[in-house]
């Protein structure tokens, strides 16, 4: 190739609030509401602010899960495609960019609240949450913490999100949002001065009103008594018309969600709700009288796992619950068999084993693994136990509700069959209920986790990004 044949690729960010949000000199600035506006591509060209050119610059963007980070399409492929060609180096094993006369930029997760920790005695100088409403209000305010720097640039905070009316964020982002939960036009981007007086953030338009309300003395700093040191806040709101990227089978993804997911993704609404009936309605799912055994491709068979029977101190505890999932070559599910009960430890292991061998060797098997040392020997120990079949220990990040969307899509379009038997009422019962608290939701699990299981690596859902 000769050099009239080289094309440069320039990147840069789209005019509107895509270019705001990067423009911003806030000290914290959240940028998010619909999906699709191109948040993920915004943090990424901020990583290329200063770790190119700064010496000691120290950045780090931080998901609530670390599978998020490495999955296909996920951060670190998008932050990936941005600054390696502008220099960077990858440690694969810390994820970590390095630049050889700047700075550096490593992905980090925070999966459990103490997590943390990990970054005591860092010093972070851009702090960069990507999906901020994921992480608990604590690990916002402990990590702010480490917002400090020495290479000459001034700290800041940057987070990207998604609408959730029940998260920390929302009550954060209250002055931005009108009263039907949508994103007030004339104060996006309009900045905003805060201080923190123990579990309270106080408001005011400017600085100068902080400080008279909340004044500190030389003789109270000298008694280490907590001063008035205001932080500016941006928000800055997204749509997914900002993004001239976007296309047409992400839009009709996004249109297809369930109402929820719908009126927060496609609609960018930070107060809807879900009610019962929004993700899997038992009248959405055709019942049928036999399965087509010959067309179905592939069949998993996801456990929710629990191990206690009731009693006087817990009467109605969680089940223990399998659902067989078969997947069909017209891209069609049929849902097998549903096992549910209580049990105690050793008669669950027992029943999975049970249940193995009479589903087959066929039927891949999968069971939950929670995070921590106990999740891992659990998951070991079952897997030792399932030795000959096909078996997988799946770590579910995100709440029930997100790891719900895509299979709730396919049921409320009417893609997942249901084999008539005598677990149809409870198994439909409980799915019409989710997501109300208080109510069981083993069986959602069962199916939801078989559902994504089955998908996983497909390019099905492939344009369901952020």
């Amino acid at each position: 190739m000769n050099a009239a044949q080289v094309r440069t690729v320039v990147r840069k960010p789209n005019p509107g609030p895509q270019l705001e949000f990067l423009r911003s000199s806030a000290d914290i600035v959240i940028y998010g509401g619909a999906a699709g506006g191109g948040k993920t591509y915004a943090i990424g060209l901020e990583g290329l602010r200063h770790a190119p050119t700064v010496p000691g610059f120290v950045a780090v963007y931080l998901r609530r899960e670390q599978v998020d980070i490495k999955q296909k399409g996920g951060l670190l492929d998008a932050v990936k495609a941005l600054w390696v060609p502008r220099g960077a180096k990858l440690n694969h094993t810390t994820l970590t960019f390095t630049w050889p006369n700047g700075g550096a930029i490593q992905l980090g997760s925070a999966q459990r609240e103490d997590d943390v920790h990990k970054f005591d005695g860092a010093e972070i100088c851009a702090l960069i949450f990507d999906e901020v409403q994921h992480f608990e209000e604590s690990q916002f305010w402990y990590l702010l913490s480490r917002n400090r720097s020495s290479c000459g640039v001034t700290p800041y905070v940057r987070g990207t999100c998604n609408p959730s009316a029940d998260s920390w964020l929302a009550g954060f982002l209250a002055w931005w949002i009108d009263e039907e939960g949508f994103a007030v036009p004339e104060r996006s981007g309009a900045v905003r001065w805060m201080v923190r007086r123990g579990d309270v953030v106080h408001w005011a338009d400017t600085p100068d009103e902080l400080h008279a309300q909340f004044p500190t003395t030389d003789e109270q700093r000298a008694k280490g008594e907590q001063g008035c040191y205001p932080k500016s806040v941006s928000f800055i709101a997204a749509k997914l018309s900002d993004n001239p990227m976007v296309n047409k089978e992400y839009i009709a993804n996004l249109d297809n969600l369930p109402r929820v997911e719908r009126a927060r993704l496609l609609g960018g609404n930070w107060k809807v709700r879900p009610s019962a009936g929004d993700y899997f309605p038992r009248t959405a799912a055709p019942i049928v009288d036999v399965a087509d055994q010959g067309a179905i491709i592939k069949k998993i068979r996801h456990w929710d796992l629990a191990a206690s029977e009731p009693s006087e101190v817990n009467p109605d505890p969680d089940f223990t619950a399998g659902v067989l999932l078969g997947l069909y070559r017209d891209r069609r599910w049929v849902v097998l068999d549903v096992i549910a009960g209580r049990w105690r430890a050793h008669k669950v292991e027992e029943l999975i084993r049970r249940t193995a061998e009479s589903d087959g060797r066929g039927v891949m098997v999968s069971i939950p693994q929670d995070p921590g040392q106990a999740g891992k020997g659990q998951a070991a120990s079952l897997i030792k136990l399932l030795a000959g079949y096909r078996v997988t220990a799946t770590r579910e990040s995100g709440d029930k509700e997100t790891r719900a969307v895509a299979c709730a899509a396919q049921w409320q379009a009417g893609n997942i069959d249901v084999v008539r038997a005598g677990w149809n009422e409870s198994f439909l019962v409980e799915l019409d209920a989710f997501p109300k608290k208080g109510v069981h939701d083993d069986r959602v699990d069962g199916l939801v986790g078989s559902f994504n299981l089955c998908i996983q690596g497909s390019s099905f859902m492939a344009n369901f990004v952020k």
